[in-house]
């Protein structure tokens, strides 16, 4: 139990981890302050402990799937808010913009849903076990690891970027935001295979020799990327389209919008 408490926690809390770390990078270089953050994070509390309350009246919504539609959809609220992030981040091409508040807002609606998602998952794991005495220690403490340790990842990651020169770092970040959007939107295409609202096949290929998905690298590069080990071809296809969607978003910001020093 402990050791599933930590697999389970680290995976929901790096992933909104990981994409924090990456939003606050871009809004240090960008010199947009950290008051959004503050409004998301509490936003997303409030959000996760709304929906962990009602997950049993959600739950039996659209024929008993309704956790894994509202899941889907905040999944693909999060990736539209990401592309526009990426949109708006590139059009500044390294150029601080402390007067836009349009880019702190849509990275504050991509935290605020991300934690909304991530945190319901753990509020709802935890919470399942609060009658269970026996178990319940070895829960809050596999919990407070993996938790421990997808903030410390996060953290690590901030560093880095921040220790890399400027333009290298938003270039990265910019990166890592359209990897994390593609994977969620992959992700959320299989919570619509789960609850049947989308056919598909077997899956495509199996790495799980390679990496398995509850391994450390495994769940590092699920936050990442949004890795699989046995993909269908929708779900590879999805992210195909995401990613190419974020590139898009990028490349047009970048070089089409992109402000000019007297904006």
């Amino acid at each position: 139990m402990l050791v599933n408490s930590v697999v389970i926690v680290l995976r929901e809390v790096l992933e909104a981890a990981l994409m924090v770390s990456v939003l606050l990078a871009v809004s240090r270089l960008l010199q947009l302050g950290t008051r959004w953050l503050v409004y998301a994070l509490v936003l997303g509390g409030i959000g996760a402990a709304a929906y962990g309350r009602f997950i049993n009246p959600i739950s039996e919504l659209f024929d008993g799937v309704g956790q894994e539609l509202v899941n889907a959809a905040l999944q693909y609220a999060v990736f539209a808010a990401l592309a526009v992030t990426a949109f708006l981040t590139a059009r500044q091409r390294g150029k601080p913009c402390a007067g836009d508040s349009m880019l702190p807002t849509f990275m504050a609606i991509s935290v605020a849903l991300a934690v909304t998602r991530e945190g319901s998952e753990i509020l709802i794991y935890v919470s399942g076990f609060v009658q269970m005495s026996d178990v319940l220690s070895s829960v809050a403490i596999g919990s407070l690891a993996g938790a421990a340790i997808g903030f410390s990842v996060g953290v690590l990651f901030y560093y880095l970027l921040l220790a890399m020169a400027p333009l290298h770092a938003l270039l990265l970040s910019l990166v890592l935001l359209g990897l994390a959007a593609s994977g969620m939107s992959a992700q959320a295409t299989g919570l619509l295979i789960q609850a049947d609202w989308i056919a598909i096949a077997g899956p495509i290929w199996d790495s799980s020799a390679i990496i398995a998905e509850d391994s450390l690298t495994g769940q590092l590069m699920y936050a990442l990327v949004g890795y699989e080990a046995s993909p269908s071809a929708t779900e590879a296809g999805i992210y195909a389209a995401s990613a190419a969607v974020m590139a898009v978003s990028v490349v047009i910001g970048w070089t089409w919008f992109s402000k000019s020093p007297n904006d």
